[in-house]
């Protein structure tokens, strides 16, 4: 066959976007990689840690602002200027923090950073993914998400042994490097603006009247089934940008060292891999609220190994770092497939825009894990509560439903 004509088969087009996707969302793990820099940032600041959880606060607000307008863009003008815009952002914001001498700079940073991770996330590719797979969606997702993941494993790693042979500074400058050299090709040339009429050729398509069906985000908004998935984000989020902030932190307290703490953490990180793959084949496979509820109880299961860090031995950390790792990963998957079960595919990237709002209060978790540290010397209440958060959310998901069907017709 010739080149051109490989090149143009909607099977190896649809591999191609799934790979140029993965790389994209490499970005996103970058920000696992400032918890082992923590240390090094306060030692050299003396900033409170409220204080410096608190300088994340203006990345969130930025992700929460943009991400309805992240979904809109996507839908009526394709995913290619996005992603590239998200990835020259991102490089810049990482580079602003290799330069910082006050607070604000770094608060400055991470607004910056907002904006690229936005550009970058979920939902652009969770968007482009959704259009060009149908059959394979579940899977497909599961393998583009594993890119914050892998991005997330070597970049904890490689900033801890650069900041240990240079300077931490001279390790999130190298960070911001990569985002040029390598993100911003694989959107330009990988992800195209968006899907010609062949490109789910392979797939099954979806029944007619399931698109015409499909609700709107007003009519979304009007759904239970929206405002407990919004609940749900809003608990995983809290409980997310607590460990982002504290996790590493926390070991180091109990004297562990930061390479060993750091090893920790990113072996987390590296369970994502497996669990978006694993969550993926399994979507394929079982309802999307099964995958839903299976995710999230296991989340919540993994707040209680956390509240036994501290004191426990390896087993307990260990029994941690892989349902922490499998589960909060997995988020990335269940998310578009419940809100495509819910509301349909056809709105997908804005209804899931609008959902991306939670991540703004759920950043207050950070904060209040910094001041509980702050006001007590340990971080024992603070997980305690985030544990019960953890269970209360994944009861409440026991209500989702399709309210296509649940609609009054």
């Amino acid at each position: 066959m010739p080149i051109r004509d490989l090149l143009g088969d909607p099977r190896v087009r649809a591999v191609g976007v799934v790979l140029g996707c993965l790389v994209c969302q490499l970005g996103l793990g970058f920000g696992y990689a400032i918890s082992p820099l923590a240390p090094d940032i306060l030692a050299e600041f003396g900033w409170t840690r409220a204080l410096y959880a608190s300088a994340q606060g203006p990345q969130t607000l930025l992700i929460a602002i943009t991400s309805p307008l992240i979904g809109v863009l996507v839908a009526r003008h394709g995913a290619r200027a996005v992603l590239s815009a998200g990835a020259v952002t991102l490089a810049a914001g990482y580079g602003m923090i290799a330069g910082m001498q006050a607070w604000w700079h770094l608060a400055l940073a991470w607004a910056v950073i907002g904006l690229g991770v936005a550009g970058l996330g979920d939902i652009a590719v969770g968007a482009v993914v959704a259009r060009w797979i149908s059959r394979w969606r579940g899977l497909a997702l599961g393998i583009v998400y594993t890119g914050s993941n892998l991005g997330g494993a070597i970049a904890t790693r490689a900033v801890a042994a650069l900041a240990d042979r240079f300077s931490w500074r001279f390790a999130l400058a190298v960070l911001a490097a990569s985002g040029i050299v390598v993100l911003l090709p694989a959107a330009w040339f990988a992800v195209p603006d968006r899907a010609g009429a062949e490109a789910a050729a392979d797939a099954e398509a979806e029944p007619a009247s399931g698109s015409e069906r499909d609700l709107d985000v007003r009519a979304a908004l009007r759904t239970r089934s929206f405002w407990i998935i919004a609940i749900g984000l809003l608990g995983f989020w809290a409980y997310l940008y607590a460990l982002l902030q504290h996790f590493v932190l926390a070991l180091v307290d109990t004297g562990m060292a930061r390479d060993l703490a750091t090893a920790y953490w990113s072996n987390a990180v590296f369970m994502g891999m497996f669990s978006k793959i694993a969550f993926g084949w399994i979507a394929d496979r079982v309802p999307a609220k099964t995958g839903l509820l299976l995710d999230y109880g296991l989340l919540a299961l993994s707040s209680l190994f956390l509240l036994g860090v501290s004191g426990g031995g390896a087993a307990t950390l260990w029994s941690f770092v892989v349902l922490f790792g499998f589960s909060y990963a997995a988020r990335d998957v269940v998310t578009p497939l419940i809100i495509v079960h819910c509301f349909g595919s056809r709105n997908l990237a804005q209804i899931y825009g609008v959902l991306m709002l939670t991540i703004l209060p759920g950043s207050a978790g950070s904060i209040f894990a910094g001041w509980v540290h702050d006001q007590t010397g340990a971080y024992q209440l603070a997980f305690l509560t985030l544990a019960g958060v953890n269970a209360a959310t994944f009861a409440l998901l026991f209500a989702v439903r399709d309210e296509r069907v649940a609609r009054p017709t």
